[in-house]
């Protein structure tokens, strides 16, 4: 094996991961009927790549070699193990576990889906609904998990685990649930699409603000979930907010990786395309008279995106719609959007006092945002000193490189030269500015 080749080998590894890891796992657990059985063979395929691609050269299709191998593995394993099904409850039906169909390409997203609805079964607390699907179909790390909750990783792997033995121990079918079985979890399938395009729109660690792998995983999982059902409302706002915050990402950074705001932004360079099936979507949603919380935050990142600058934006109708999200959707995050957006309506001052009485809530410790913002509304009242001290706070808190950049600047520019440039949050369901 040439040093070259064990290099290539390990970048299409790694590039693998990223891109494949759903659709490997999903066609396996169809496979293995066990999660955890599941994902051991999926990183044993993962092990053997690296070898076999350093030596023979990497294949055309990375996933095609990675499913047949993991797959193959878990066969592996049922051989092997005469009394598996006495011991370990299957997730699908035996016929399926007894003879596996390879996955054509229209397949492979519903294989992901399944997963998906397996992991957010509601007999899972929904944290763990959460945690479990980050964790098998988004492949994001257990320490990355940790952080989004701010708890320890330890804590994080054993909630992961006992997620999976109750996938086990209750005999979860891995499927897509019936008709009359969908409303019960669709809010929880929502929630974690939503959060999987989080991660991937400001990623919680590394480099790269955004992850754009996960971007499109989100934004395919939830054609697919509107698809399956097309006359649901928040099925289309979530669709439309994940389309409408992306049409911007070409322009959320300059050539250097700088992470710009919203009003710094070349609105002639966002996807028109995505802004208008966006808009579509919102309308569609309002409509049909059952609007929530994905059809609000849709239509507030409508308004910013169809605003021709940032000073003619519909701040007042922003607020009323946040007013509106809250009622539905009453989450401190919310609140402190709303704040921002009544940051340019009443002016910084208001605003302030909004977040002082959010700064005791015991959900919003860890989040880098609440101090961040406050420093932009202490900053714009020209109070330096407290100004600097909050980017402090904020910089404390954050792991993404391109935002610690960001903040490292503005606190270097609260001094006597110090810009007045509006800044607010950009995240998935926020008010996106960068």
């Amino acid at each position: 094996m040439s040093d070259a080749g064990t290099a290539a080998a390990e970048r299409a590894v790694a590039d693998a991961h990223r891109r494949e890891w759903a659709f490997v796992l999903a066609a396996t657990a169809r496979v293995a009927g066990d999660l955890d059985v599941a994902e051991e063979c999926v990183q044993d395929a993962y092990l053997a790549a690296l070898a076999a691609w350093a030596r023979d050269g990497v294949p055309d299709k990375p996933g095609a070699w990675l499913t047949a191998t993991a797959k193959r593995k878990a066969l592996d394993v049922l051989r092997r193990d005469k009394v598996f099904r006495s011991k370990m409850p299957l997730l699908v039906e035996p016929a399926e576990a007894e003879e596996p169909v390879e996955p054509g390409e229209d397949a492979v997203p519903d294989d992901r889906l399944r997963l998906v609805f397996t992991c957010c079964h509601p007999a899972l607390a929904r944290e763990a609904q959460v945690a479990l699907t980050l964790r098998l179909v988004c492949g994001v790390s257990t320490g990355d998990i940790a952080r989004a909750f701010l708890v320890s990783e330890t804590t994080m792997a054993a909630r992961v685990t006992r997620a999976k033995k109750k996938i086990a121990a209750a005999r979860i079918p891995y499927r897509v649930p019936e008709a009359a079985e969908l409303p019960e979890r669709l809010d929880a399938v929502l929630t974690v699409i939503h959060l999987l395009f989080t991660t991937g729109h400001t990623a919680p660690t590394g480099a790269d603000l955004v992850r754009a792998d996960l971007v499109a995983r989100a934004v395919h999982l939830t054609r697919m979930l509107l698809a399956l059902m097309p006359d649901e409302p928040e099925v289309r706002g979530l669709l439309a907010l994940l389309l409408l915050t992306d049409a911007r990402r070409a322009t959320r950074t300059d050539g250097s990786g700088r992470l710009l705001t919203l009003e710094q932004q070349d609105r002639s360079a966002w996807d028109r395309t995505a802004i208008a099936e966006g808009n579509d979507l919102v309308l569609g949603a309002f409509r049909t008279g059952r609007v929530g919380r994905y059809a609000l935050q849709a239509a507030i990142a409508s308004l910013h995106a169809v605003a021709p600058s940032y000073a003619a934006t519909d701040w007042p109708q922003i607020v009323r719609l946040y007013d509106e999200l809250l009622k539905r959707w009453p989450s401190p995050v919310v609140a402190l959007n709303r704040a921002v957006a009544m940051s340019m309506v009443d002016g910084p001052a208001a605003a302030l006092a909004e977040l002082d009485a959010l700064a005791g809530d015991p959900r919003l410790a860890g989040y880098h945002y609440l101090p961040a913002i406050r420093a932009d509304l202490l900053r714009r009242l020209d109070r330096r000193a407290e100004a600097a001290q909050a980017y402090r706070e904020a910089l404390a808190l954050v792991d993404n490189d391109a935002e610690r950049a960001f903040l490292t600047g503005r606190l270097a520019d609260v001094g006597p030269a110090h810009r007045n440039d509006d800044v607010t949050v950009d995240r998935a369901g926020s008010d996106r500015t960068r």
